[in-house]
């Protein structure tokens, strides 16, 4: 409940003192309860729950408020009545004995008023008067008002003795119900009379649509005070009657920036790394086949391990079919069904209409306070609904949920295989977290390919996963792109297994060309040595040569030195000679 609804109501209970009902739903519906001290007409068709309102109405006043009631019945027995509540849990008798609750039973013979020809309520005032003054009553229970008057037909009369009722009903201070079945055409009650004197009117339904039933609740008026004026349905069960006010028509929500996990590491880091929002709804969508409860049984499987609590609603198996199934992903459920962290709530979805599957589930959650449900899937409900209205139950579902925080996972059967931006149930706009699970079929073979259409608030990725399901669990690996597009399953591997052996064959043609080079290199390193050698040989001989030249140069010069010095000795000596002689 928002903020501004609460101090709307605190206002309105300062304006208009209110006794509460203390039925689920009911309270919230009326703004506190029903007027204090004044009289409220509950009317409707045979079989609404008109009378179980009433009793309700008393019993939970006497064990919840301390509040006595007298309830007054003029079809059943005070024997009858508590009968008929024993099977909700409520006993009558005990809280008679405590004087908490009063019982009265008032016949009317109608032959007895045609022979007196008189008719008045006098004696009603004096017994009702001593039934509330005996136990100091607070909440009266007149049950019905068409037995009362059946043997009247004087409207000026019968007008009369309402108002002088309603009247002593008012003068008594006490918080009063009077029951009326439902008139002929647009009147609220046969008489016609008793929507226009009652304070307040709420005004129930049953009705059949499509070979299902569904009771409903609309309050028509409440003096001064504000009321929801929509229809909301309810339901009778073993814990009596709970109501739903499922009309939400302002967006002022809390939210949460935590994170959940989805179970799956992979998953998880395409959602930034983190999971999914607290609070938040996702829907997985896909064609048959394609792993959807798989995927929300590993969130239901997370939510247990972190030791919170997980609801799953299914529509399509049974709580044993699943627990089976899901152990051939290594994944069991039934430990924590043990512990008391996991709920099934399993049915078929014609078991009840829209609306009151929308009850069962507020009072299913509100009893066992999950912090994660799943609903497995949506799309079966369509066979008790039109799509609008599936959408409608799903957004006021999403609604509730999200006012308490819950995260939420709709699994949906996608009836094409053609990506588009609305699912079947049309709820893909109204979710914050959109995964799609598609086939993709390949080289003879069908595998798994999951996307994340979107997720409000978060950094996500864009690209394909192959959504892997074996006896270990579940997982998502990156596609591969292969020449002709995206591989999966054999392919991929196939095409692994090609590059793998194109990489071994190029590493050994790299690795005979690295021989190849390096034999060349010997080779040209060889002769680079070979030729060396006979570039030194020839230097060496050319070398030689040069010395060879040059020794015989010099001999030549020395001998050529000798034999001029010989020649110059020779002169030297014949000059002497001469000179002696």
């Amino acid at each position: 409940m928002t903020k501004s609804h609460k101090k709307q109501q605190h206002d309105n209970s300062i304006m208009l003192p209110k006794t509460p009902t203390g039925i689920t739903g009911l309270d919230e519906i009326t703004s506190g309860g029903l007027p204090k001290g004044r009289p409220t007409l509950i009317c409707g068709e045979a079989g609404c729950g008109k009378t179980l309102m009433s009793l309700e109405f008393i019993i939970r006043g006497a064990i919840m408020f301390n509040e006595p009631g007298v309830f007054m019945a003029f079809e059943e027995k005070a024997e009858e009545l508590a009968m008929n509540v024993a099977s909700l849990g409520f006993d009558l008798h005990k809280l008679q004995a405590e004087n908490k609750v009063k019982l009265d039973h008032v016949r009317i013979d109608r032959s007895e008023i045609e022979e007196t020809g008189e008719y008045d309520l006098e004696g009603l005032f004096i017994r009702l008067g001593y039934a509330i003054d005996s136990i100091g009553a607070k909440r009266v229970v007149l049950d019905t008002l068409e037995n009362l008057f059946s043997g009247l037909s004087n409207q000026i009369i019968l007008r009369a003795e309402l108002r002088r009722l309603f009247s002593f009903l008012k003068t008594k201070g006490v918080t009063a119900i009077i029951t009326g079945e439902k008139g002929d055409g647009n009147s609220l009650t046969r008489q016609g009379l008793e929507e226009y004197v009652s304070d307040c009117v709420i005004l129930l339904d049953h009705r059949v649509i499509n070979q299902i039933s569904t009771r409903r609740l609309r309050v028509v008026k409440y003096r001064g005070s504000q009321h929801g004026t929509n229809e909301y349905p309810f339901l009778i069960d073993e814990d009596g009657i709970s109501v739903l006010p499922v009309t939400s028509l302002k967006l002022e929500k809390e939210v949460s920036s935590k994170r959940v996990s989805s179970g799956i590491p992979a998953l998880d880091n395409m959602l930034g790394g983190k999971g999914f929002f607290k609070g938040s709804s996702v829907l997985v969508s896909g064609t048959a086949g394609t792993g959807k409860t798989s995927l929300a049984a590993y969130f239901a499987n997370e939510t247990c391990k972190q030791n919170k609590r997980c609801l799953y609603f299914a529509f399509e198996e049974s709580p044993k079919q699943i627990i089976r199934n899901m152990k051939s992903i290594n994944v069991d459920l039934k430990q924590y069904i043990d512990n008391g962290l996991l709920q099934f709530y399993a049915s078929r979805p014609t078991l009840y209409g829209l609306e009151m599957h929308l009850v069962s589930m507020y009072k299913i959650i509100k009893k066992f306070k999950p912090e994660a449900i799943i609903l497995d899937p949506i799309t079966n409900l369509i066979t008790v609904g039109s799509v609008s209205e599936v959408k409608s139950m799903l957004v006021r579902l999403i609604d509730f949920l999200q006012e308490e925080q819950i995260t939420v996972m709709f699994t949906a059967l996608s009836l094409n295989t053609i990506v588009s931006e609305q699912t079947d149930e049309g709820v893909s706009s109204l979710v914050d977290a959109w995964l799609l699970v598609r086939d993709i079929e390949y080289n003879g073979e069908r595998n798994r390919g999951m996307y994340i259409m979107k997720s409000r608030g978060m950094k996500h990725s864009n690209q394909v996963r192959e959504f892997i399901i074996t006896d270990k669990g579940l997982d998502l690996v990156d596609v591969y792109l292969g020449p002709e597009g995206v591989l999966t399953g054999s392919a991929r591997e196939a095409q692994k297994l090609k590059e793998k052996a194109g990489v071994a064959l190029r590493d050994f043609a790299v690795s005979r060309k690295d021989k190849e080079i390096i034999r060349k290199r010997k080779m040209l390193e060889s002769k680079i040595s070979n030729l060396q050698a006979e570039f030194e040989s020839a230097e060496e001989e050319l070398n030689k040569i040069y010395i060879e030249e040059e020794l015989k140069q010099g001999i030549l010069e020395k001998n050529r030195e000798d034999i001029t010095n010989m020649r110059k000795g020779l002169m030297f000596t014949e000059n002497n000679i001469k000179n002696k002689k």
